[in-house]
């Protein structure tokens, strides 16, 4: 006990002089601060009045700062004492399987053979279902017992218990996950249960004030605030959600928690943290509740979650990029490969296409456009505005359905781009047992790569199958097309089973 008194003692010390360092503890130094200023402010000031100014109480410097105008902090206080009560804590047991590795040695330890004759048929030469435990936070969205949480919360859970704030606890059942934006429902068996409200993400202005509540590490009714940093953030993933990004302070157990708006509407689940440690670094995203509440209306009525889809692959658009299709700015999604049968390839839309907005909405990335298609239903139409050969046309689509089976991949007859001295490429017409091999109706093949070309990743072995966009079947149409441009050219080309665009820069 002597140890730990000594050690609280030690923190307290630290703790005092990191505060002070920090400016938050008043004192002399902080009466220097403010009074130096002024002194120098007044410029003409004489030498003994200065002294005077500097030894002024340090009450004078306790005064608070004055606030910005039109700034005001808010305080969540009614908020957070009417909201608690709808959030939950959520534990979750389940199993894995784990091998069991017999140490080195022991199978000579003649203790050994007499205790692995108790552990079972599952002893330590096979494997074992090994318990895990999770947890996280959820909110009620129904009086009678629903609520919303993460789905990575519950994946693989053989038992769901949900705590109350009043310290009930529940036994819960998972009615659907959706894995795809990450949102689960929940049910528990109790009436009269007090609900949070729910509000719109799409009223989210950035810099606007939010607020968490959750689990972070156990901890539960943990309350945390930040503002909105970013909308519509879309993130390397499958997820394919427009996450809200904020500053706010979320931690492991805060997952499925909710996010409020300062009028105590629910405008978010928190999902995810960027982190290089582990722990919260300012950077979390939150599921718009807009979208979630699609999922969770899914899941109630039919117990699964379908998505849409346009039925293409695609590539961002950068600099060299913009200046090959002679776009104004880098921006859209530029389309690699068309699905063929899909929504995109019976609407219409070619490899090589950019585009540039969805229903009038800017594609500025080009993980927008699945983050946007990810608020459509199967069957719903779409009209996209596309960049192509020069021209902006409007496309209309009818999305098809996620789970529906691409048809098979049959190769359009794409004609295939040729070197020129700019490129440092060696190419040659495909041979008529090639096309038949590799299901390539034209194309020339890559004999071999140097200079611009290898340095952007063209290998020996590709098929070149456009440039700019532009079917080209000959040496002479490669080489008109580089000689009229200037800085880079875009190639389309067949790798294995893939089609990518490589921007090579020639100017």
């Amino acid at each position: 006990m002597q140890n730990e008194g000594a050690t609280t003692a030690i923190s307290a010390k630290r703790l005092t002089l990191a505060l002070a360092t920090a400016g938050i503890i008043g004192g002399a130094v902080g009466a220097v601060a403010v009074n130096h200023s002024n002194a120098v402010a007044s410029g003409a000031g004489s030498a003994p009045a200065t002294v005077a100014t500097l030894a002024a109480p340090a009450a004078a410097a306790a005064a608070p700062a004055p606030v910005a105008a039109g700034v005001a902090l808010p305080d969540f206080t009614q908020l957070v004492s009417r909201a608690s009560p709808a959030v939950v804590n959520i534990r979750v047991t389940g199993s894995t399987k784990t091998s069991a590795r017999v140490p080195r040695g022991a199978e000579n330890d003649p203790m050994y053979e007499f205790f692995r004759r108790f552990q079972g048929p599952q002893g330590p030469r096979g494997q074992r279902d090994m318990p895990v435990f999770g947890a996280g936070s959820g909110f009620i969205i129904s009086p009678d017992g629903v609520i919303l949480t993460n789905a990575h919360v519950v994946r693989d859970a053989t038992e769901v218990t949900v705590k109350l704030q009043d310290r009930r606890e529940f036994r819960a059942k998972v009615l659907g996950s959706d894995p795809k934006t990450d949102v689960a429902v929940l049910r528990i068996e109790a009436k009269n249960l007090p609900v949070v409200p729910i509000g719109k993400s799409s009223d989210l202005k950035v810099g606007e004030w939010v607020l968490a509540i959750g689990s972070p590490f156990g901890l539960e009714s943990s309350v945390t605030a930040g503002v909105v940093s970013a909308k519509g953030r879309s993130l390397q993933d499958d997820s394919h959600v427009p996450f809200i990004q904020t500053d706010v302070a979320v931690n492991p157990g805060n997952s499925g928690g909710p996010l409020f708006n300062t009028r105590g509407e629910v405008v978010g689940i928190n999902s995810q943290i960027y982190s290089q440690t582990g722990g919260y670094q300012g950077l979390s995203f939150a599921i718009p509740i807009d979208v979630a509440y699609r999922i969770k209306d899914q899941i109630v009525a039919t117990g699964k979650v379908q998505h849409a889809k346009l039925g293409i692959q695609i590539q961002e658009v950068n600099q060299a990029f913009a200046d090959s299709f002679n776009l104004a700015s880098p921006e859209g999604a530029l389309v690699a490969n068309v699905e063929r049968g899909g929504a995109a390839d019976k609407a219409g839309l070619k490899a090589g296409d950019v585009i540039r907005k969805l229903n009038g909405q800017p594609i500025i990335a080009s993980l927008d456009l699945p983050a946007m298609l990810n608020l459509n239903k199967p069957g719903d139409k779409v009209t996209m505005e596309v960049f192509r050969e020069g021209k902006t046309i409007q496309v209309p689509a009818k999305l098809a359905n996620a789970s529906d089976k691409a048809a098979p991949d049959e190769q359009e007859e794409v004609a295939a781009v040729d070197s020129g001295s700019k490129l440092g490429l060696a190419l040659r017409p495909l041979e008529p047992i090639e096309k038949r091999q590799s299901g390539i109706a034209a194309g020339l093949l890559v004999e071999d790569a140097d200079g611009a070309a290898a340095n952007a990743g063209v290998e020996p072995g590709d098929v070149l199958l456009a440039i700019n966009g532009r079917p080209v079947t000959s040496v002479a149409q490669v080489r008109d097309v580089v000689g009229k441009s200037t800085k880079s050219v875009a190639l389309l080309i067949q790798r294995g089973g893939d089609k990518i665009f490589i921007p090579v820069r020639i100017g």
